[in-house]
């Protein structure tokens, strides 16, 4: 007869040492129509063409040769497109989720990746990967995706890989250099020597003489750098007032030991951080990015020119219009692209005294013809509502490319290897937008 009274409660409990006998297959990690397949079918096809030929001419494993396999390029490339479709701007975060993560894990395949294999690929073929770049957007004007017509420009700093407190003096540098050169040779007589050395192992001892041997480069390099500093700030002490230098406001250069290629930079956000400034250019009709630059000035003057000559020699096609913003400005820029059949987009920048010099789109008496054109085209509603389309395409990039495609703070030193984050941020971004365009 029931009692009325519960039972005992009957629940489902893990049991982790339970084992158990699974099939699985890793081509089901994802599904049939996940975004992870299109990246891999575009680096397939990229390879099917050629296109990757040069990420396999140094590899040294070769029939007949001694030696493990080495990792396929293919799955690399892949792995690092993916990563920054991802916003993964890390190896090391690339290499966990290559163990913990399905998409990552379907890529590999079961190839085994770790950190710094990762990391000396995505800065180690620099040559390599503008290719690639670059016959992503040959496809793309192929089809008639790209135009190139009309691009519009725009720099962004990313913070670099390098502290405030990194930067040093002249003086300083000199007196770190010899520091570092006295480590080296104390270390060179450890290592030397069979008895002080002996606890140590030979990875152990490479390491330690690697290290040395990096930082009294960066040092060199740091003071190889200063001179070009000085002579900036002595042109720009020529053009400053006496006031100005009495309020100390021109201080005597600095570079940083730990990436001396890097400046200190106004950021979005007002204050004032090591960096790298990343010149983008889209093209305003697809908004795909058709040009990558990498400069260490905090200012975006004189980039115009080089920007539309990468342009034009990734796409064979000639930029007719140029949309930039007016920190981009010289007189000389709009002179030289008038000469060249170029018309510029930039806005004038307003006078200081609205009353005693009038409107910035009025000319001036020492204003050449191609100046006077470019004032009064500015300064008509057809050229404005032209130049909204530089918001509309740059900014939005920019977004795209530091807000989901890992561009937000470099790990990795230089400009060579700034730029080569920058083309896999930029290379992804097309990818995605344009990878069942790259399959038809």
């Amino acid at each position: 007869m029931n009692s009325g009274e519960p039972g005992d409660v009957r629940l489902r409990r893990p049991e982790r040492t339970q084992a158990a006998m699974t099939v699985s297959c890793p081509d089901e990690l994802v599904p049939a129509d996940h975004p992870v397949r299109v990246v891999w079918r575009v680096v397939c096809r990229l390879d099917e063409s050629g296109t990757l030929a040069p990420f396999y001419a140094p590899v040294k494993a070769r029939e007949g040769s001694a030696g493990r396999d080495a990792t396929d390029p293919k799955l690399l490339v892949a792995l690092w497109l993916w990563g920054c479709t991802d916003g993964v701007g890390s190896a090391r975060e690339l290499a966990r989720l290559c163990v913990e993560s399905a998409p990552y894990r379907w890529l590999c395949g079961g190839v085994t990746v770790n950190h710094h294999l990762l990391s000396d690929f995505r800065v180690g073929h620099a040559d390599a990967l503008d290719g690639v770049f670059t016959r992503v957007l040959a496809t793309l004007v192929e089809q008639g995706l790209v135009a190139v017509h009309r691009i519009s420009q725009d720099g962004t700093r990313v913070r670099a890989c390098a502290g405030s407190g990194s930067f040093r003096r002249g003086a300083t540098l000199n007196k770190l250099l010899e520091e570092a050169g006295a480590h080296v040779a104390e270390l060179r007589s450890l290592l030397g020597d069979p008895e002080k050395s002996a606890g140590l192992s030979a990875r152990k001892k490479a390491a330690m003489a690697r290290a040395a041997r990096e930082r009294e480069g960066r040092v060199e390099a740091a003071l190889a750098r200063l001179p070009a500093l000085q002579r900036r700030q002595a042109a720009l002490a020529r053009k400053v007032s006496e006031k100005d230098k009495v309020k100390g406001k021109l201080k005597e250069p600095r570079v940083s030991t730990t990436d001396p290629e890097a400046r200190v930079m106004k950021m979005p956000d007002g204050g004032f951080r090591p960096a790298v400034n990343v010149q983008l250019a889209t093209d305003t009709s697809s908004r795909a990015v058709v040009g990558v630059g990498v400069v260490a000035e905090g200012v975006d003057t004189g980039q115009l020119e080089p920007m539309r000559g990468q342009v034009e020699a990734r796409t064979g096609r000639e930029v007719g219009e140029h949309l930039a913003d007016g920190g981009f400005l010289t007189l000389g820029d709009v002179e030289r692209a008038s000469e060249s059949g170029v018309t510029l987009y930039v806005p004038p920048k307003p006078p200081r005294n609205r009353g005693l010099r009038g409107s910035e789109y009025e000319p001036r008496p020492t204003d050449g013809e191609a100046i006077r054109a470019w004032r009064a085209r500015m300064g008509s509603d057809e050229a404005k509502e032209v130049y909204k389309g530089r918001a509309a395409t740059s900014e939005t990039v920019n977004a795209d490319l530091k807000g989901y495609r890992g561009l937000v703070q470099l790990t990795v030193r230089g400009l060579a290897k700034a730029k080569c984050v920058a083309l896999w941020c930029a290379l992804a971004y097309n990818v995605m937008h344009f990878g069942r365009h790259l399959l038809a």
